[in-house]
């Protein structure tokens, strides 16, 4: 019971946590820079948690549920359960499933957004950060079911890094496409739910009474390794190339604003910035060094 309350407030603490980013655009004005150097600390953060702590705890998890009781043999040695080639495939397959998923959620965004209907783009732009929301949500709900809170508060981290920069960017991105206030709370309230929603559903799908079902399955490994592939698409295709190149917006599902100046400078990230994205890659790491299964 102790680790459903943990998530559902961690759900709580996503979801204003996510509007309240969203609505800085509507209420008061933030530096550019400042943005900016939280965004390389969240790309950091995603790159990290996706190497670090989602794929090795998505590979033990995998690992964990086929695990098949010990055979003994007649000379009283252990004979080690099998499948493990099938589990090893398993990994890479999930792992590219959630890298194309988004590639594929990218592109579909892309297409509409080239519509002429400003309407169609503004709702296009916003259900492209939904997907990405909702892929970030099973991320936590099956890091959850591990039952490894710091595990989970890693994951919930990196998320929420990720998100807040993402619903400045859409709140930015539909005010100066000239959308009401109330619609803009409407976009950014549906945003702000879906990882939420999402974390909660994966958690109870594979969790509990359901996990015995499915977990011939491997449903929190494969669940696991499916987000870590969102995360690296996510961090490696779209943050990173935008932090590193000029007339970047906040995120790359946003259609860019015609007749925006590009910045200055050389398009790469200052020796700071640097630092902050080294930071926030090893972070997770060091925050799991000590952590005993």
């Amino acid at each position: 019971m102790d680790g459903t309350l943990i998530l559902i407030l961690l759900a709580i603490v996503m979801l204003i946590g996510s509007y309240v980013a969203g609505s800085i655009p509507l209420n008061v004005s933030m530096s550019e820079d400042k943005l900016k150097k939280v965004t390389v600390f969240g790309a950091g953060l995603l790159v990290g948690t996706a190497l670090a702590v989602i794929i090795p705890e998505g590979v033990r998890s995998l690992f964990s549920e086929r695990s098949l009781p010990t055979i003994m043999t007649k000379d009283y040695t252990a004979e080690p359960p099998g499948h493990d080639d099938d589990l090893h495939s398993v990994i890479g397959i999930s792992l590219v499933l959630g890298f194309v998923f988004m590639l594929l959620v990218d592109q579909v965004s892309t297409r509409y957004n080239e519509s002429s209907n400003p309407v169609e783009k503004n709702v296009t732009a916003t259900v492209g950060l939904v997907v990405h929301a909702a892929a970030d949500g099973i991320a936590l709900g099956a890091a959850a079911t591990t039952s490894h809170a710091d595990v989970e508060f890693i994951v919930f981290l990196a998320i929420m890094l990720h998100k807040a920069p993402a619903a400045f960017g859409l709140v930015t991105f539909l005010l100066h496409a000239g959308l009401e206030r109330n619609r803009i709370r409407k976009h950014l309230l549906i945003f702000s739910c879906s990882a939420p929603l999402l974390a909660l559903l994966t958690y109870f799908g594979i969790g509990n009474e359901s996990k015995q079902t499915l977990s011939d399955f491997n449903a929190t490994g494969i669940a696991m390794l499916f987000s870590a592939g969102t995360f690296l698409y996510v961090a490696t295709v779209h943050v990173l190339p935008e932090l590193t190149h000029s007339h970047a917006h906040t995120h790359s599902l946003l259609p860019t604003q015609e007749g925006a100046p590009p910045k200055k400078g050389f398009g790469g990230l200052q020796f700071c910035e640097m630092i902050i994205l080294t930071v926030g890659a090893l972070l997770p790491l060091l925050l799991t060094m000590g952590h005993k299964h």
